[in-house]
């Protein structure tokens, strides 16, 4: 029960409006579980299109195709705000939804995850440089560069592209020597290229699950940062500043999650990501 505008309003269980989450798999859950911490109150929606990943490979179209029919799904489950919390879909395809595709929904929002990441980042170098690590389709795409020239043109950003890490990260390997060999090989050259740097970024919402695999393979004073933060700050923010959307997004503390893959394989992986009992759905997307 409600109170608003100075009558009661009773609200049914079964009409929510959460706030919707779209990862290509499950790197968007580490952004999740710094929302939750922040956030608890509101209702929550989880999208995973694992069965699709890694985005980072495809191209611009299939980026933007995909991306697109995960937001309509969202939107149809009850989501009036829509966050990417992943790297290639929000560098690749946020712009293109916002101006020519949410005009058929009026209302209703969808926002990234690079602006907040780069808002805060190049305040954290001592050295005026940083290192970002993404995905192929994230790093080609520049807009990490283009976000830190407007709001931190006084750093120098170098980028990465980890091409096998989601997909190490996605099928488990990650666990094992083979895949943990991968990704050192990548951190050793990543050294040895951008010695001067005192901060990375992990710049998609996988990374995170092996930061702490990262660290150990960096020295102490460099900094490894994650987005998961940034962007629940950012949301907060985001809310506090739009009341108008705030109103609209329900209060039950409720957490839905569907997968276009397995549904077994990912409340295994969700739930030791996001320490806690996961209990998720496939879904089939209308294509």
């Amino acid at each position: 029960m409600n109170f608003h505008n100075g009558f009661f309003v009773f609200l049914s269980m079964d009409k929510i409006a959460p706030i919707g989450f779209f990862d290509s798999g499950y790197g968007g859950l580490t952004v999740l579980k710094e929302v939750l911490d922040l956030l608890p109150q509101y209702d929550y929606l989880y999208l995973g299109d694992n069965q699709r990943a890694p985005y980072g490979v495809k191209t611009l179209e299939e980026v933007y195709q995909y991306t697109w029919e995960c937001v309509q799904e969202l939107f149809s489950q009850g989501c009036e705000l829509v966050i990417l919390a992943c790297n290639t879909a929000s560098a690749k395809a946020l712009r293109r939804i916002q101006q020519n595709d949410l005009h058929r929904y009026p209302g209703k929002r969808v926002l990234g995850v690079v602006r907040p990441s780069a808002e805060i980042v190049g305040d954290l170098s001592e050295k005026d440089e940083i290192i970002v690590l993404g995905t192929q389709g994230t790093i080609s795409s520049n807009t990490y560069l283009d976000e830190f020239s407007f709001f931190s043109p006084q750093t120098k950003v170098h980028q990465y592209a980890c091409h096998d890490w989601v997909r190490i990260i996605e099928s488990g390997e990650h666990h094992l020597e083979s895949g943990r060999s991968l990704i050192r090989q990548d951190l050793i050259e990543i050294q040895s290229l951008y010695p001067n740097a005192d901060v990375v970024l992990l710049g998609c919402t996988h990374y995170p699950i092996i930061k702490s695999f990262i660290e150990k393979h960096f020295p102490e004073n460099i900094k490894i940062v994650s987005q998961g933060e940034f962007l629940a700050t950012s949301l907060k923010s985001y809310l506090e500043r739009h009341p108008w959307m705030r109103e609209k997004i329900t209060t039950n503390g409720s957490r839905t999650y569907l997968t276009t893959g397995d549904a077994t394989k990912f409340q295994e992986q969700a739930s030791t990501i996001l320490s806690m009992n996961v209990v998720a759905k496939q879904v089939t997307l209308n294509q």
